[in-house]
């Protein structure tokens, strides 16, 4: 069986390429199967337990059985936009940003008359971390993924916060940088506005610490002396 595999920030330094183009794998096969053959074949990938793999714009399974053909990617583990219409801020508006964000923009995008409350999360550069100096941060994105990603984090959103069009209304906005981010400018504005104080802090806690979690862009660290991807576990 034949197999292309992307690859992303650290794995795709550590390979060298962004595609591994495998072929005489063993069938039947499934992504367990595949990282443990990539650890065999391409020992500089280091350790591959934590990493996920993705077929089309969805996280799969370990378990789940490959194909010949299949377009297949690996993440390490991850530390243009719509119109602004009543029913896209509904359901959530989530930006790639190449260019500087702007927090006080981004409040008034999601403003409206209905809202008595709009909470702002702005996540910036730290100075130090680890104990090291840090001069700027760099953000890669599997871009074909964020979008469907975020997605599925605005729904959970709205189910798990029983949002409505009333009362429990929310209307929502991130944007996230990618490239070189310096120190002490915004990396991620989340923007949420409702009814009520207490719906928008929930929607806007749950939205960053989601994101944090799934959304696949990774950070890399520069210090004077070096640089790090955060999140490594290798």
């Amino acid at each position: 069986m034949k197999l292309e595999v992307q690859l992303f920030a650290s794995l795709r330094e550590r390979a060298g390429r962004s595609v591994l183009a495998l072929d005489a794998l063993p069938e039947p096969l499934d992504v367990a199967g595949l990282k443990r053959e990539l650890a065999r074949r391409h020992p500089e990938l280091g350790e591959l337990g934590f990493v996920r793999g993705v077929v089309g714009t969805s996280y799969v399974s370990d378990a789940m059985p490959l194909s010949e053909g299949v377009s297949i990617a690996l993440l390490p583990p991850v530390s243009g936009g719509a119109p602004d219409s009543a029913q896209a801020l509904a359901q959530g508006v989530f930006e790639l940003c190449a260019a500087s964000l702007d927090p006080a923009l981004a409040q008034r995008r999601v403003e409206d008359a209905g809202c008595g409350a709009v909470c702002i999360f702005t996540g910036t550069t730290r100075g130090h971390n680890r104990g090291k100096q840090v001069v700027k941060l760099e953000y890669e994105a599997f871009d074909a993924m964020t979008g469907p990603e975020m997605a599925r984090i605005f729904e959970r959103c709205r189910r798990e916060l029983e949002a409505d069009d009333g009362a429990r209304a929310l209307r929502m906005l991130v944007q996230h940088r990618v490239g070189t981010v310096g120190v002490g400018e915004p990396s991620v504005v989340i923007a949420v506005a409702s009814p009520h104080r207490d719906l928008a802090f929930r929607a806007a806690r749950f939205l960053i610490d989601e994101l944090k979690g799934s959304l696949p862009i990774w950070k890399k660290e520069h210090y004077p002396d070096g640089e790090h991807w955060v999140g490594e576990r290798s």
